[in-house]
């Protein structure tokens, strides 16, 4: 059985069917493991919000698992090669075996740390429900979902959020430790008693001012300039491009970031806003969306400052180094928002390794010397 389309229409709705269903069998096998062993896979931080919201999570993980076996076996009915659609079948099927959306927990005991594979899964699920459409209808280049790199930056999407208590202590204990001195002083309780509103647009600007300079310096400094170019070597920008970033520079970026919130001693409420807001803008500015903003965009870092901050076009080379509040690069002359997009985007003289593994090794690598851009 065949369905009644064009040979080219059929081979594409088809290779994309069963890629997506692979895709998403993956995630709801991970979900799963998330059900049957929540303390060890699940964020701290996360699970009490679970439980609170228990049957619309599993009602997400049942509706997920039929939608990919329905992928799956279109992509067998209409592709001559049955690889990819049975593979999604047989993840639809081990996710039911392992329990569906009735999964219940192996183990009670409680951990420190878990791994927040929960985290991943959830974010990859919900950004590619809302940017995939999203480039579809206002794309400003013609690319494919699954373009070139794809499975590089999927890794780094999978490391960063599986890793992210990992980096979170790697952040935190040390600011803690050496800045402990710090956490009583008056002026933070009239920091933290402000407008939870007005605290988080004072996060934006204290992080940006210090963003700015760090990542400035990721720019002009060679050796660190070898660890950011990875985050400007992929060729064509969508939304998960974002997630390609060595492990040193996110360190960096964290830790610069975190300071001064850690300092003035803004009120959790306030930070919580600032992380809902940045996992959703950091991939927002990246997507490959023709959003212009013509008079946000000089406040607000949008797709197209921040776009031009990735291309290798020469007008655009090591401009726009805001990451929210595109004015600070106004008031340090490095702003360049011209009529136009920029044309190319990557690194202008070499490019790095595509593989996860090789990106990871490329700056510790011996360079005879480091061009910018």
């Amino acid at each position: 059985m065949e369905f009644p389309l064009a040979p080219a229409l059929r081979i594409d709705l088809g290779k994309r069917a069963g890629v997506t269903g692979g895709l998403l069998g993956v995630l709801c096998v991970l979900a799963e493991f998330c059900f049957l062993f929540p303390h060890l896979l699940v964020s701290n931080d996360g699970r009490a919000f679970y439980a609170e919201h228990l049957g619309v999570f599993r009602g997400i993980l049942q509706v997920s698992i039929v939608v990919t076996f329905l992928l799956g076996a279109f992509s067998v009915l209409t592709l001559r090669s049955k690889a990819h659609g049975v593979i999604a079948m047989v993840l639809a099927m081990v996710a039911m075996l392992l329990g569906g959306g009735e999964a219940e927990p192996l183990t009670q005991t409680p951990r420190a740390m878990s791994a927040g594979l929960d985290f991943f899964a959830l974010d990859l699920l919900v950004l590619g429900l809302v940017f995939i459409p999203m480039e579809r209808l206002w794309g400003l280049h013609e690319q494919r979902i699954f373009r070139t790199g794809w499975q590089t930056d999927l890794k780094h999407f999978f490391v960063s959020h599986v890793g992210v208590q990992l980096i979170s202590f790697a952040v935190l204990i040390p600011v803690q430790v050496f800045l402990s001195w710090a956490v009583r002083m008056d002026f933070q309780q009239h920091v933290a008693a402000q407008p939870v509103w007005l605290q988080f647009f004072e996060i934006l600007l204290v992080i940006d001012l210090v963003s700015y300079w760090v990542h400035r310096a990721f720019h002009t400094v060679p050796w660190l300039w070898n660890f950011h170019a990875i985050h400007h070597s992929p060729l064509q920008m969508d939304w998960l491009a974002s997630s390609r970033s060595h492990l040193v520079d996110v360190l960096v970026n964290r830790f610069a970031g975190f300071v001064p919130v850690f300092l003035l001693g803004f009120h959790p409420s306030a930070i919580y806003g600032y992380l809902v807001f940045v996992s959703f803008h950091a991939v927002y500015i990246h997507a490959n969306v023709n959003h212009r903003w013509p008079y946000l965009r000089w406040v607000f870092a949008t797709p197209e400052f921040h776009h031009w901050h990735h291309t290798s076009d020469e007008e655009g080379i090591d401009k726009n180094f805001a990451v929210f509040l595109s004015f600070i690069d106004v008031l340090f002359g490095t702003a360049h928002q011209p009529a136009h997009w920029p044309s190319r985007y990557g690194t202008t003289q070499f490019q790095p390794p595509e593989t996860y593994l090789g990106q990871l090794a490329y700056p510790f690598k011996r360079h005879e010397k480091t061009p910018y851009g």
